[in-house]
This record gives structure tokens, C-alpha cells and sequence, in this order.
């Protein structure tokens, strides 16, 4: 099973308070980040582990040929131009989280961003354009961005703009416990239990059927949720994935437990006209999920605050839309 699902109208409304706590700087305009700049630490996959990929990650991962590339393609134009110009997100903390110190782009929409230049150009190279959600297919259909890794929920109606590599992540809402709770491991255990929710968020009817007999105590924010959680309030917080990830990484106290338990999948988007492109970006999608690189990702972001190991990728085309 893959992980993560979110509900937009319901996640972006908590998310920027999410991100309120959990980050250290957030930007504006354009930001470069380079190959140069991969993250040099070494990561440190599993639960409790440093949010970073390993250099070793790049230096492994496939770069295409000759023959991937053909003449006049947008893949040519690229490796010409020698960096990747993506839209994106620099203030979502495991996904695409700009490093105050380094000043480098780290998390998982980023990192995969990172794979797909050095498997164009032959390193790293990419420029990060900040968008809103509100303007990504205008950025597309203009080939302003020649990409979006921005946690892009794959929808039919959203196809008919745009193209969907993908899906290359999935996500849900999930469950967040206490560090040190050991009792509860998904959400099946959370039946007769207290659980916090956001307020008017998709846990809310989402519960009930999923954990019958459990309570509900709900907040207005994201922050005020994960305060009730560590404060024992509640016995788990059931919440979309990439914030329950945001917020154990910002809080040692708290940790994600099992699986999703609904799914929303992720794509990437591109010009909707570009179908060689579309092709040429899921063909490098099904080499690094085989040769591994897709799960050494995942544990060193989103990894790095959930117990177990990396789940299985969603499979390509298997979402409407895409």
C-alpha cells in the first residue's frame, strides 16, 4: 500500500499554521538550488532520523542516454539549458523546506526534483519557482516552470489542463501518537479511544466508520491539535499525513504510526501538450521505484518520522487523471 492523502480545501487551511511552527524560513520569488548544493549529511533513514538524503543517493541514481533524449525535446532543451526550472514550494517542512543555514531545498518533492535533473543532465540542477496553488496550470500551459513538485492531487478535471506524470506519491489521513505510546500502531486501535481532529476537516467524517466508538475532540488549528496530543489530551491526532509528518518533525514528542487509511495520489504535473515528455518523466519514474532510490528517498524525508520501512510506490497510471 502507498502513503498519503489529503483533502485541499481541508489540509491548506491548517497547513499554513502547520508550517507557522514548524518552519524557519519561508520565500518569495525564485529560488535556486543546485547540485552543488545536495545535501552533503549523511541521512539517517527510519524513525527519529534527520529529514536529509544522503549524498550517496545522488551519486547513484540513474542518468539517461543519449538515445532517452531525442533532438528538439523539451528533456534536450533542458540538459542545454543545465537545470531543472521547477514550481514548487519552499516552506513545507520533509516535502520541499528551504534550509535557513544552507540555504538548500530539502524534502521529497524536492529530492525527487533533484533525481529527475540528474537523470536529464547528468547532476542535480534545479531552479525552484514559488507558486500558488491557484496558478500552477497557468504556469504550465505558459512552459514558465518546466514541472510542478507540489504535493499536485491528480483530479479529471484538473487533466484536462495539465499532464500528470505519475502518481509518484500517495497520501491519506493517518494517525499521530505519542513517542513513547506503543498501544496504538494504526487506526483499527483507535476504536473506543479519544481522538483529536481538526474541525471541519476529513477526519471528521471519516472516523466514524473507520474507528467506530471512538470519540472526537476537535481544534481549530493544526497547532493547537498537536498541543493537545502531547499534552495528553487525546490519545491520537488523526490528521492528513504530511501534516502529521510536519508535525513530528518539529515536535520529538510525537511520532506516525501504520498506514494511511484513504488515499489521494500526487502527480507531477506538466504542460498538458507534451506527451513525450509525460512518457519520458514515468519511464524515469519506473527505474528509480526498481532500482530503489524512490524508497531511500522516502526514508530519509517523510521516512525519517514514520515507524517502519518505505511503503510500496503507487503504481503509474493508476489514478483518474493521470
Amino acid at each position: 500500500m502507498s502513503i498519503l492523502k489529503m483533502s485541499f480545501t481541508g489540509r491548506r487551511s491548517l497547513a499554513l499554521t502547520a508550517t507557522a511552527v514548524a518552519v524557519a524560513l519561508a520565500a518569495a520569488g525564485c529560488g535556486g538550488d543546485s547540485g552543488g548544493s545536495a545535501p552533503t549529511l549523511p541521512g539517517n533513514p527510519g524513525l527519529g532520523g534527520d529529514g536529509v538524503v544522503a549524498q550517496s543517493v545522488y551519486d547513484a541514481a540513474p542518468v539517461a542516454t543519449d538515445a532517452d533524449i531525442p533532438a528538439g525535446s523539451t528533456m534536450e532543451a533542458i540538459r542545454k539549458r543545465g537545470y531543472l526550472n521547477i514550481g514548487g514550494s519552499l516552506d513545507a517542512p520533509l516535502l520541499a523546506q528551504q534550509n535557513p543555514v544552507s540555504g538548500t531545498i530539502e524534502g521529497f518533492d524536492a529530492d525527487m526534483a533533484k533525481l529527475l535533473a540528474k537523470y536529464i543532465i547528468g547532476k542535480p540542477e534545479v531552479k525552484t519557482t514559488t507558486i500558488g496553488t491557484q496558478t500552477r496550470e497557468a504556469m504550465l500551459q505558459a512552459k514558465s516552470v518546466d514541472a510542478v513538485f507540489q504535493t499536485y492531487t491528480i483530479t479529471p478535471q484538473r487533466a484536462t489542463q495539465v499532464a500528470f506524470a505519475g502518481p509518484y506519491l500517495t497520501s491519506g489521513l493517518a494517525v499521530g501518537v505519542r513517542k513513547d505510546d506503543t498501544s496504538i500502531k494504526s487506526v483499527k486501535d483507535l476504536a473506543g479511544k479519544t481522538v483529536i481532529v481538526g474541525a471541519n476537516t476529513p477526519a471528521v467524517t471519516a472516523l466514524p466508520s473507520a474507528a467506530p466508538g471512538s470519540k472526537q475532540i476537535a481544534f481549530g488549528t493544526d497547532p493547537q491539535a498537536l498541543q493537545a496530543l502531547l499534552q495528553k489530551r487525546g490519545d491520537a491526532y488523526v490528521q492528513d499525513f504530511t501534516l502529521l509528518a510536519s508535525g513530528a518533525k518539529a515536535n520529538p514528542g510525537m511520532k506516525v504510526v501504520g498506514e494511511p487509511f484513504t488515499t489521494e495520489a500526487y502527480g507531477i504535473g506538466l504542460n498538458k501538450e507534451d506527451a513525450q515528455f509525460k512518457e519520458f518523466v514515468n519511464n524515469w519514474l519506473k527505474k528509480i521505484q526498481a532500482d530503489g532510490t524512490w524508497a531511500k528517498v522516502w526514508e530519509g524525508t517523510l521516512g525519517s518520522v514514520v515507524e517502519g520501512g518505505a511503503p510500496t510506490p503507487p503504481a503509474l497510471g493508476s489514478a483518474d487523471g493521470s
